[in-house]
């Protein structure tokens, strides 16, 4: 019987480190097709302590009888483990959301301009959240001209998404539950489903096949973003996260402090930067950060759609239009776009009278293993 106390010591310990493994990024985890096991372990994960402890249970007393104090020993190393895997490495222990949401306008705005950000716009309303922050936090939940929002950031894959958090036409909540390919895994209130932060797409659970609605966002400098939205209002520091914004200061510059969030300055290589436009499922492309610095401006073709790329003079915000197939080769000059005669900002909002808007198209940065591995149709520019 006192093997049972040992097998059921076992047991625990390496169960909970497998229902971690899977969705954290530890060695070799996070290249695996294992999210559907991670999810049954996690479902189930009661079940299969209940068992495990009823185990050390039947064996305890021939333990005790066996080996004394000694077979207490043995239970260190799996409370060890369930601290550690519940606690200290559990991914909505580690990353809060603010506590408190702050909010000052261009006048009382603290945050240094060069900052990258991520605007958005909803019902005549904007504003702006600093990726310094959102890094940290990974989400950030709040109101914008009238409606929820949900600003996520996953730093591992150098990627933002805003999302309507709202599921089957309910208000829903979302806690940072780990990663699969190394992209953040939300999991919502309700059903207990898991959800991409890439894609919005809920990836596991009773919802499995369902995707968050998407609220367009541009990745711009703040001072970008409040030179097109004067009127926006910028996130400000959480007073409770001081340290954790700072060990994010360099990220907007690639200079990261980990191996995960690490650049790689060379073109196509793992984290190497690009910007990404999906058309639809099989019509996406990738352009290397590096090339688009230098030219600026690129024409080109993605399935049937004529798109133009362009990079603001900060070398930060860029742009992506769709295009006419007369609207051959626009020129790019001090953040003015022109074309036989006719003007348009970096907004594509015309600068000459009787000119058409220019149509935008979402155009993400991330790193290149993130946007193949979710963009697995993509063409590279």
């Amino acid at each position: 019987m006192k093997k049972l106390f040992y097998i059921g010591i076992l047991g625990l310990f390496l169960f909970e480190l497998s229902n971690v493994y899977f969705i954290m990024p530890m060695p070799g985890s996070q290249r695996m097709d294992s999210l559907d096991w991670a999810y049954w372990l996690y479902t189930y994960r009661w079940l299969f302590r209940g068992i495990l402890l009823g185990l050390c249970l039947l064996g305890a007393r021939s333990a005790w009888a066996a080996h004394g104090w000694k077979s207490l020993i043995a239970l260190l190393p799996v409370a060890g483990a369930v601290y550690m895997f519940n606690m200290v490495m559990a991914a909505d222990h580690m990353f809060y959301q603010p506590r408190t949401l702050q909010m000052a306008d261009a006048a009382t705005n603290k945050v240094p301009l060069h900052k990258l950000v991520l605007g958005i716009r909803v019902n005549g309303a904007e504003k702006a959240y600093p990726i310094q922050f959102l890094g940290y936090h990974h989400q950030v939940l709040d109101t914008l001209g009238g409606k929820p929002v949900m600003v996520t950031y996953c730093t591992v894959c150098r990627t933002g998404r805003v999302y309507s958090p709202e599921v089957n036409g309910h208000a829903e909540s979302f806690r940072l539950v780990g990663m699969d390919h190394f992209n953040a895994m939300f999991e919502d209130a309700t059903t207990g489903s898991w959800w991409r932060q890439a894609t919005g797409e809920a990836v596991a659970g009773p919802l499995k096949g369902q995707v968050l609605p998407e609220i367009p966002s541009e990745q711009t400098s703040l001072e970008t973003w409040l030179k097109w939205h004067p009127q926006s209002l910028v996130m400000q520091r959480d007073p409770e996260f001081q340290e954790e914004y700072d060990s994010m200061d360099t990220y907007d510059l690639g200079i990261g402090r980990g191996n995960l969030t690490r650049t790689d300055t060379a073109s196509w290589q793992e984290k190497s930067w690009v910007v990404g436009i999906s058309i639809d499922a099989k019509n996406a492309k990738a352009y290397d950060w590096n090339r688009l610095k230098r030219e600026r401006i690129i024409h080109d073709q993605i399935g049937n759609n004529l798109v133009l790329l362009v990079l603001g003079s900060d070398n930060v915000s860029f742009q992506a239009f769709n295009r006419r197939k007369d609207q051959a080769q626009f020129a790019l000059q001090h953040d003015t776009l022109t074309l036989d005669g006719k003007a348009w900002n970096l907004l594509g909002q015309p600068l000459t009278p009787e000119t058409e808007a220019l149509t935008r198209v979402s155009a993400r940065q991330e790193f290149w293993h993130s946007w193949k591995t979710f963009h697995p149709y993509t063409a590279r520019y």
